[in-house]
């Protein structure tokens, strides 16, 4: 036997149809007692009122989906993801999570939203978005709201950090400090055009800037992405011939761990070399790490609120922002001339 509907709550809970839909959607409308009856027979009943019920009076579905090339568990995602439900819990939206959207998946979900119209918007986590997955959206009115995204092409509204002007100003960090052999350890580029990859550019640019300003040598190592990607980069940094005397980092969740497991190989911070992180992460400053600081929460605050407003229908006065992120000195740098 099918699921009861509504008609068969209202006739065993001896109320009306109405009295039932509100008691799900505005039970501040109704005496606690009635809700209670209600909720007791629709349980007993198998019943839930269909959002989908809701969306045909509103135009809404009160429900936003939040697309992210990582997991949920990755720092900058939960960090975000708390962003944005902090906003849009209390404006009655529940948030669909699509980890690790790649081609295959991506195309689904871009395919079948406009058939199933039900989410009233998209946020997507530091990545891109190509002109045909914009155009399913733009069809059916659904807002694209990007979080760190590599650029704003294609999008309703974004709010992001210059990662690439961020790295500028952490290698240039060390390069002020008189540092002569820096490297960038990054992971190798994720192919859904990454906001984190343009860090990489970031660096090369403050090196090439410095370079006939200063005696430096410089080098990117790149390692391949996955859960190991942080003892990929220990392994690589170990295999030179000679040591950095500076380690600039595409993330601190490759930096705390390099500081922990350098130290076991007589590498120790900062008396042997320096290192700068990226993100400000936990325990970052457990470690003293020096690090770039960006802010996943606020920004999917700012992102919520923008969604918001697009979903009302009004227009976005500031659609684009970019942030700065700002160096957090602390105790993993020295001067080069001050180094044991």
């Amino acid at each position: 036997m099918g699921k009861a509907d509504i008609y068969q709550v209202a006739k065993e809970a001896g109320v009306s149809i109405s009295t039932v839909s509100r008691a799900f959607t505005r039970p501040e409308l109704v005496s606690a007692k009635t809700r209670r009856k209600v909720l007791d027979v629709a349980d007993k009943l198998d019943f839930n009122i269909s959002r989908s019920a809701t969306a045909l009076k509103s135009g809404q579905t009160y429900r936003v989906a939040m697309l992210m090339n990582e997991e949920i568990t990755s720092w900058f995602n939960t960090q975000t993801f708390a962003g944005i439900e902090s906003v849009m819990h209390p404006a009655g939206y529940d948030i669909s999570l699509f980890q690790h959207i790649d081609t295959a998946n991506r195309h689904e979900f871009f395919t079948d939203l406009p058939i199933r119209r039900n989410v009233d918007a998209v946020f997507v986590a530091s990545f891109a978005i190509d002109p045909h997955e914009v155009e399913q959206l733009q069809r059916i009115h659904v807002p694209i709201i990007g979080i760190n995204t590599p650029s704003s092409e294609g999008f309703d509204a974004t709010i992001s950090i210059d990662d690439e002007k961020g790295m500028y100003t952490a290698a240039q960090h060390l390069i002020n400090l008189g540092h002569k052999h820096i490297v960038y350890p990054c992971s190798e580029a994720a192919g859904l055009d990454s906001s984190i990859d343009a860090r990489a550019q970031g660096f090369i640019n403050a090196c090439k800037d410095a370079e006939g300003k200063h005696d430096i040598n410089w080098e990117v190592l790149s390692v391949p992405r996955g859960p190991a990607f942080a003892d990929s980069a220990l392994s690589a940094l170990l295999a030179m011939d000679e040591f950095p005397d500076a380690i600039c980092c595409q993330m601190d969740m490759m930096a705390i761990p390099l500081v922990l497991k350098l130290e076991r190989y007589g590498h120790r911070t900062p008396r042997d070399y320096s290192i700068v992180g990226f993100d400000d992460s936990p325990y970052a400053d457990t470690i003293n790490l020096t690090t770039m600081l960006q802010d996943p929460y606020a920004m999917g605050r700012a992102a919520a609120n923008k969604a918001l407003t697009l979903i009302s229908g009004k227009t976005l006065y500031d659609p684009h922002e970019v942030l700065e992120a700002q160096l957090v000195p602390r105790s993993t740098d020295i001067p080069f001339g001050e180094m044991a």
